[in-house]
């Protein structure tokens, strides 16, 4: 697959993998599996689907609670995707006499393309991949093998002139179609991004708490994907629409207990925490005015610093102003400092 390292060295140029600076490192062996393992000579892809039950995009509209994305309302994926490729590597391994390895999201490997020349699926304009018949909600896993295997066909784009991926994004993350600036991502923002949110951002998240699924959810195709009835990834009912007003309150130990065994504790409390805030900033309940306010001694810079931009959304201007005078001669983090100077919304 030539193309991949053009693909892979243009994203990088152009900054779109944002803070994620891993994708930048061992750049050839995501261009050419060869150079991951030397040996392989063929590269099995499957798919889990973990198509929802109902449009994930229904909690938008209700601001006292948060929306969390569809992938990381059940266990990790790794945790259970990746026994199961030991299982079918095992067996190919006994069968064929060759050697195997197992990959989910654990080296530099770029499953979607290699997805796409497989057959399972084709990279739509949202770059995610796409399924005939699992729409946009398939959980990749790769087998490298020392086999030589027969060669699928690779899947068709079947996109047309739909754009609705595109269109649907609130911050406005694809500058053309199937490329995506990272940077911009509501998905990017919320689960890998270590600092505060850029300003400019804050309104478009809305009460997305962890990630985004507005591109997937709105992909035609999902018409055809039944949901999942994998139980070892079952959707918890506690996540489905968590209250911003309880989910404030977590401390470490508290959120770890919350969220043990589900992507979102990979996050970690504060930049959760930081995102509740922000939904709470645009929630416009003042009945949330006292767990934001609660925050702002919390011990964490961005923590506090999304506490002050939630206050200063709820508040009126003369209540904000008052409540600055107090709390900004205490503050010695800059980044707080700064968002101290924010002008309150009546």
């Amino acid at each position: 697959m030539p193309h991949l390292r053009a693909r892979l060295e243009e994203h990088l140029a152009k900054g779109h993998h944002a803070g994620m600076e891993w994708l930048a490192e061992k750049t050839d062996w995501r261009a050419d599996p060869r150079a991951l393992w030397p040996d392989v000579k063929s590269i099995i892809m499957l798919g889990t689907s973990y198509a929802p039950a109902t449009n994930p995009m229904a909690t938008l509209a209700q601001s006292e609670i948060g929306t969390i994305s569809v992938y990381a309302r059940m266990r990790d994926y790794h945790d259970v995707i990746k026994g199961r490729l030991k299982q079918i590597a095992g067996f190919l391994a006994k069968q064929a006499g060759a050697d195997v390895k197992v990959f989910v999201d654990t080296a530099p490997v770029m499953e979607k393309p290699l997805a796409a020349a497989a057959g399972l699926g084709w990279q739509g304009k949202h770059t995610v991949l796409v399924s005939r018949e699992h729409g946009s909600w398939l959980f990749l896993g790769a087998i490298f093998t020392t086999a030589e295997l027969p060669f699928d066909v690779a899947s068709p784009d079947h996109c047309g002139s739909c754009t609705r991926c595109l269109t649907v994004c609130p911050t406005d993350a694809f500058p053309t179609p199937y490329t995506l600036d990272s940077r911009r991502c509501i998905a990017y923002l919320t689960i890998e991004h270590h600092g505060p949110i850029p300003t400019e951002f804050r309104e478009p998240i809305g009460n997305r708490i962890f990630g985004c699924d507005d591109c997937l959810a709105v992909c035609p195709w999902n018409r055809f994907a039944t949901a999942s009835r994998d139980t070892k990834m079952a959707m918890r009912a506690e996540l489905a629409a968590p209250k911003l007003a309880d989910l404030a309150m977590l401390d470490d130990a508290t959120f770890r207990q919350f969220f043990a065994a589900t992507p979102v504790k990979r996050t970690g409390r504060d930049r959760f925490v930081r995102n509740v805030l922000i939904a709470i900033g645009n929630s416009g309940d003042v009945a949330l005015v006292e767990k934001a306010q609660a925050l702002l001694d919390d011990p964490a810079p961005i923590v506090r610093g999304a506490a002050v931009w939630a206050l200063s959304r709820l508040l009126s201007p003369p209540t904000f102003e008052a409540l600055r005078k107090t709390h900004l001669a205490q503050e010695n983090d800059a980044t707080v400092c700064a968002e101290w100077q924010l002008e309150p919304v009546a």
